[in-house]
């Protein structure tokens, strides 16, 4: 007989897991309070304007192409994947302008004219990059780690010592740059997860060879459709997939999960419980009951949430010629905004900020002659009976103002459509960790660069997928954790991989 499984939200993790549980030969049920699946990535419209509410890059697509095979697919048939060059146009305040690309002579170029004595460095430091995404392929891509013994398990000394555990990635970018804003465009590939420069392990300057090496990408027709493809692959594989259905717990019985309650007072039965809620909101709130699942969130404190963020959808009507796909424009001092938004836990005054404009690349997304302006600002995540409430306009206005200073004319006065995501709507919508948007923090300090491991430590038959877990956050690291969290669960039950025929 099939075991029988219930997920426990339609993220990107619980579907990702869903699609290879289901092809694993499992019985797979899928439960989301949302009226869509996707989670964080979402849509939302109006005017003629399309946004992806969520993620707007897509990296390592072969972890798309990876689940869809393991399915019998090809990711292929159902998305058209484009890469994107350059990939950020960056600008400083001093008015210096770089493009990220992995055109290298384009690249050679601007570096020649910017900081010559930083070429020579600059090659060293995507050979650096290079060596940590392979180190990273043989383990924390392969496998879900829970801490420091499985890595050792997988990697001799000499290989662990080579990932600079002692060195954090500032530390590793100072010493390939001397140029200040070459510094602060590579330090700033951590955002990808959310997390500080000055804190992060050196491993993950890997993100310049994801980057430079791999490529970034869009999805044609918007992010979306990477939810819609799942969606359809679900289907194809008889998932049941239950929309608008809110989970009010996780019942239990001794050390195993029996199944959940919904919100309505119906009980599922599952001989596994994943849950793509974030770890802590998991014990928080669909495990209140259990006598040991507050001890077990004060144990898990160490793992603190990444930046939240405020989100400025904005439909405007006019095109800004000096703007590509995606663009950053930075602080003047990145070390004072880190310390203020990591260490302080206050906002920034002059924050770095995110722009995307789809339209760009994807006509159907704005109407002729306009654009969408998706428009991203780090924030601190949430503190106990925080209220963005009375935060957010002021905070909308800084943010306006310094792109208007920065070049983007009349932006206040060209806004034909906007919707705004303040930490609370992030907190509420997704139950994320603080407003969370990228799940757990990486810092080599505090839990060692490690995420929340997938498998439960209170229950045996209850595990996480998403961005608290391992890998991370992210569209292909939430999408990597649901096939890494399903290799465990394989491994637990002793069940081989592909046991059945798919189609």
């Amino acid at each position: 007989m099939k075991k029988k499984v219930i997920v426990v939200g339609a993220g990107l993790g619980g579907l990702s897991a869903a699609i290879r549980l289901s092809a694993d030969g499992y019985d797979v049920t899928v439960v989301e309070k949302s009226e869509r699946i996707g989670g964080k990535l979402n849509i939302r419209s109006g005017k003629g304007f399309s946004f992806d509410t969520g993620p707007s890059i897509l990296t390592m697509p072969w972890v798309l192409e990876q689940l869809f095979d393991s399915a019998g697919r090809n990711i292929h048939d159902y998305l058209t994947i484009e890469r994107i060059e350059p990939q950020w146009r960056t600008f400083f305040q001093d008015g210096t302008q770089i493009d990220l690309t992995s055109d290298l002579p384009r690249m050679l170029q601007q570096l020649q004219e910017l900081a010559p004595e930083d070429i020579e460095g600059f090659f060293d430091y995507l050979s650096y990059a290079n060596k940590m995404y392979e180190s990273n392929l043989k383990s924390f891509y392969k496998k879900s780690l829970s801490g420091l013994h499985d890595l050792r398990t997988m990697h001799t000394v000499k290989e662990l010592l080579q990932m600079d555990p002692m060195r954090s990635m500032d530390a590793t970018t100072r010493k390939y740059f001397s140029n200040k804003h070459l510094r602060q465009l590579f330090n700033f590939l951590i955002m990808y997860i959310g997390s500080s420069p000055y804190h992060a392990p050196a491993v993950l300057t890997q993100l310049a060879h994801v980057q430079l090496g791999l490529g970034i990408y869009y999805v044609k027709g918007g992010m979306y459709k990477i939810a819609e493809a799942m969606d359809k692959l679900l289907q194809e594989l008889g998932v049941t997939v239950h929309l608008n259905t809110p989970v009010k717990e996780i019942t239990t019985s001794g050390a195993k999960a029996t199944g959940i309650t919904l919100e309505n007072g119906e009980n599922l039965s599952a001989d596994i419980v994943v849950s793509n809620l974030e770890a802590i909101p998991t014990y928080r709130y669909l495990l209140k009951k259990h006598a040991q699942a507050a001890k077990q969130t004060q144990q898990l404190a160490k793992f603190e949430p990444t930046v939240s963020g405020l989100v400025l959808l904005l439909g405007v009507n006019k095109q800004y010629k000096q703007l590509q796909h995606h663009n950053f424009f930075f602080s003047k001092d990145q070390k004072e905004e880190f310390d203020t938004i990591f260490n302080k836990g206050q906002v920034a005054m002059d924050p770095t900020i995110y722009i995307g404009v789809s339209s760009k690349s994807d006509s159907t997304q704005a109407p002729e002659g306009k654009e969408n302006l998706f428009v991203l600002t780090h924030v601190p995540p949430l503190k106990e009976g925080d209220d963005w409430a009375a935060l957010k306009d002021r905070y909308r206005d800084v943010v306006l103002k310094k792109l208007e200073a920065m070049g983007l004319e009349d932006l206040r006065s060209s806004i034909e459509f906007e919707y705004t995501f303040t930490p609370n709507d992030i907190q509420e919508l997704y139950g994320a960790n603080g407003g969370s948007i990228y799940g757990v923090a990486t810092d080599r300090k505090k839990n060692g660069g490690f995420k929340i491991p997938a498998r439960s430590q209170l229950l045996s038959n209850l595990y996480f997928v998403g961005g608290s877990t391992h890998p991370g956050g992210g569209v292909p690291m939430v999408t990597l954790s649901g096939q890494l969290t399903a290799d465990a669960i394989n491994e637990d039950f002793q069940i081989p991989r592909m046991q059945k025929d798919i189609g």
